[in-house]
């Protein structure tokens, strides 16, 4: 199982996402997708098997992984202050590859229905949610 984790910015969320998929399955090969290297740097570091920053290589890696997670940003063009580019979000909006995101309000998108709680409860909600897929296979 090969699983993409996409950041821009700091990388604060990817690596906490890294971290988490770390802890719960350590055998799952983790490829870190920044858009920067400061948040390649930071989910590698977390604990990703291997990391790549760009464009390029977010666009090639669609079609490589079984899983992709990130938030809910990385499928709008422009987002992370311009760091996703529209390409970078066809590559992933267009994917097959499976997509657990996390319903962070931010990038001016803003998820009805979602309950406003802490990160950690978004993260552990995602976790769940790739724990099911590996169990189940994809849940639509």
């Amino acid at each position: 199982m090969r699983v993409a984790v996409v950041d821009g910015q700091g990388g604060g969320i990817g690596r906490a996402i890294v971290e988490r998929i770390r802890k719960e399955f350590p055998d799952i090969t983790i490829t870190a997708l920044g858009t920067n290297s400061t948040a390649t740097g930071q989910m590698v570091r977390a604990g990703a098997n291997e990391g790549a920053t760009g464009e390029n290589a977010i666009i090639h890696n669609m079609e490589h992984v079984d899983v992709v997670m990130g938030v809910i940003g990385i499928l709008n063009a422009n987002a992370m202050l311009g760091e996703l580019s529209p390409a970078m979000a066809v590559a992933i909006g267009g994917s097959h590859t499976y997509k657990i995101l996390l319903p962070i309000n931010r990038c001016h998108i803003h998820v009805v229905s979602v309950r406003d709680i802490p990160l950690s409860v978004h993260l552990d909600n995602a976790v769940e949610a790739l724990r099911d897929y590996i169990n189940n296979g994809p849940a639509d």
